[in-house]
């Protein structure tokens, strides 16, 4: 009998050429044909739908890991559901048909769908919590970060990886009140902040190029589900990455118990969050630092996804052009 691993990877290798863009595309387009309207629950569902459609079509037996929308209600693809065509090997998904909903609504940079895949057991089953995250981009020496240091000594630890001055380090934060004091002890060090208003996932993609997006570091708390979306991203490009659950009440206790958390307290590193042979793929929903969004032609429409995977460090970008005359599934 086949190793059930080996028989994953050699599904995954098929799914990397166009399937896995092809799921993102397809959320991305679904999205962006309502940006700028203003209603973010319309826009996620469009997502949501277009996802799993494409997703029941790949040659998998998925399991959705982290889902989307128990914190916002939002329309879900819920953890546990199952999705592929069950034909193929088991592989945990880790999905956000729409990340950035607020920002897609507002037609504002740096909204994007994406995806992950890895074998089964891969992708750390996080509740739909808020989780504590710090990353770099690679090139640093290991243990340049560490998510138990005060932010002060994780900025000059990564100015004296970079041979610069902490003033020319550039932090990437959520623009929320959580983080006035963070801000305010960043800002204190002499180094620059880069704020979003949403989007974190895109936020720590961002250091692994700070030549071109000139982020170097992400700090700061948001969604669990976006830590190991994020945590697979970097595992194909390269960078360190730590997170830690934010559970504050009773209910979130026993749902991270009921995914197999014991301890609420502990400190994943990013191969903790996302292990194995991972995919990952996104798609730009509105132009943003990193990818750049869906546009529609008069006669067709063009996406800009990138491809990533961690066993062989591969990144592809896949600008394509979708004839509006062919079969190009939206409803």
């Amino acid at each position: 009998m086949a190793d059930s691993h080996q028989d994953a990877t050699d599904v995954l290798d098929r799914i990397l050429t166009l399937e896995l863009a092809r799921v993102t595309e397809r959320a991305a387009v679904s999205a962006a044909r309502l940006r700028g309207r203003g209603d973010e629950k319309a826009a996620d569902q469009a997502a949501v739908d277009a996802m799993r459609r494409e997703l029941n079509q790949l040659p998998i037996d998925g399991t959705v890991v982290i889902g989307e929308g128990e914190r916002d209600e939002a329309p879900m693809l819920y953890i546990g559901e199952k999705v592929g065509t069950k034909d193929g090997p088991k592989v945990d998904i880790a999905l956000d048909p729409l990340e950035g909903t607020t920002i897609c609504a507002k037609n504002m940079p740096n909204s994007i769908a994406v995806i992950a895949l890895a074998p089964e057991g891969g992708l750390l089953n996080a509740p739909d919590s808020y989780m504590e995250k710090i990353a770099v981009g690679p090139g640093y020496p290991e243990g340049t970060i560490d998510l138990d240091r005060p932010i002060q000594e994780n900025l000059a630890a990564v100015a004296a990886a970079k041979g610069c001055e902490v003033k020319d380090v550039t932090v990437c934060v959520l623009d929320r009140p959580r983080h006035a004091k963070l801000i305010d002890d960043i800002r204190s060090t002499g180094a620059s902040i880069y704020l979003i208003g949403d989007g974190d996932v895109a936020g720590i993609i961002y250091t692994t190029d700070p030549d071109e997006t000139g982020i170097d570091l992400y700090v700061g708390i948001g969604g669990a589900p976006e830590g190991v979306l994020a945590a697979a991203a970097l595992r194909c490009i390269g960078g360190q990455m730590q997170g830690r659950l934010v559970i504050t009440r009773d209910e979130q206790v026993e749902r991270a118990g009921r995914m197999g958390i014991d301890d609420i307290h502990r400190k994943y590193t990013m191969e903790e969050m996302a292990g194995g042979d991972v995919l990952f793929a996104a798609t730009g929903v509105t132009t943003g630092n990193f990818l750049k969004g869906v546009k529609f032609g008069r006669n067709n429409i063009t996406t800009h996804t990138v491809v990533m995977r961690s066993t062989t460090g591969t990144v592809r970008f896949i600008e394509a052009q979708h004839n509006q005359l062919e079969k190009f599934h939206l409803d």
